[in-house]
């Protein structure tokens, strides 16, 4: 399928953007890492349905509109691709260390590509083949650097990192394809309204996950108290959830959908391939480190995947 040039780049552009703040969560975990997961994953979550609700106020006509199977779709968007996403993400980095999730995270642009295009059949495999290729190839060269860098923590700890990665890998193959897949049948909603309707469906559930979670603690660690009371740093604890909830979860989500709705979701797909190479960059940023030279490559040919992916969606394809 053809797509206009404006409509391609405006795509490409909100797509960027997603990806930028999306990094920013393989990094939070490794900011705090006596933090548990679940305090990462239901912090961030609450504190993106609060922006929610505040941004519900001016967009109370548009979100009363929205029929019941509406938010239903949105409920089940908010439990797999926010709380099973990130809950499995923040437990997988702090397994088997930041390279290791961000590398396996890393295989989402062709998986989700795959995925997408046995769906849709947006693009002849022919053509998609060349940029899928090229991302394979570097996510490999990526992920062979990567493993030299794993935590020392033995093999349990790196097995126990990568099962976690897989199925937050399943959840976010699940979640752009049927979010797409709502934004295309019903292309009068606003992707603001979207967004945010998917804010306010996550609050309820990352409550109900906080609260019981930290129920658990109390009863399992009590030497753990400071669970409910925002642990041992709770202004940087509170600094980074507001940050991920306004950044990383409203305008990330908001960005991809509108990326959603221009582009083909086998397009998408592989356009993630821009989270993988921010959280990568602002991994190292926070290591101190710079990637060795099989990284470098492999990130080189990540970009140019990239670069192949939008050419072949902006050629006229004779069917």
């Amino acid at each position: 399928m053809g797509i206009r040039a404006a409509s391609l780049w405006q795509g490409v552009a909100y797509a960027l953007v997603a990806g930028l703040m999306w990094g920013i969560v393989f990094v939070a975990p490794a900011m705090l890492p006596e933090y548990p997961p679940t305090m990462l994953a239901f912090g961030r979550y609450i504190a993106f349905g609060v922006v929610a609700l505040v941004l519900a106020v001016p967009d109370r006509r548009r979100l009363a509109a929205l029929t019941r199977r509406d938010w239903v779709q949105a409920f089940k968007l908010a439990l797999v691709g926010n709380i099973v996403y990130y809950l499995f993400l923040s437990a997988a980095i702090q397994a088997g260390g930041v390279p290791l999730a961000s590398v396996l995270i890393g295989t989402l642009p062709v998986v989700i590509a795959v995925c997408a295009n046995w769906r849709q059949r947006s693009l002849p495999w022919a053509r998609l083949a060349p940029s899928l290729g090229l991302m394979a190839v570097g996510i490999a060269l990526v992920n062979e650097s990567e493993l030299r860098l794993v935590s020392v923590g033995g093999g349990s700890a790196y097995a126990l990192g990568a099962a976690l990665a897989l199925v937050a890998v399943a959840a976010w193959t699940w979640y752009p394809i049927q979010n797409a897949h709502w934004l295309q049948l019903h292309p009068g909603l606003s992707a603001t309204t979207w967004t945010t309707a998917q804010g306010v469906a996550t609050l309820p559930l990352a409550l109900i996950g906080w609260l019981v979670v930290g129920v658990g603690q109390g009863v399992l660690h009590p030497d753990r108290g400071y669970f409910m009371a925002l642990g041992p740093r709770p202004l940087v604890y509170l600094g980074l959830m507001l940050a991920m909830g306004l950044f990383a979860s409203w305008a990330g989500t908001l960005a991809w959908s509108r990326a959603s709705r221009l582009l083909p979701t086998a397009l998408t797909g592989q356009l993630i391939v821009f989270e993988t190479l921010s959280a990568l960059a602002y991994g190292f940023l926070h290591r101190g480190s710079w990637p060795a030279q099989s990284a470098t490559v492999g990130i080189c040919l990540l970009a140019v995947g990239v670069v192949a992916g939008v050419r072949a969606f902006h050629r006229p394809v004779s069917v």
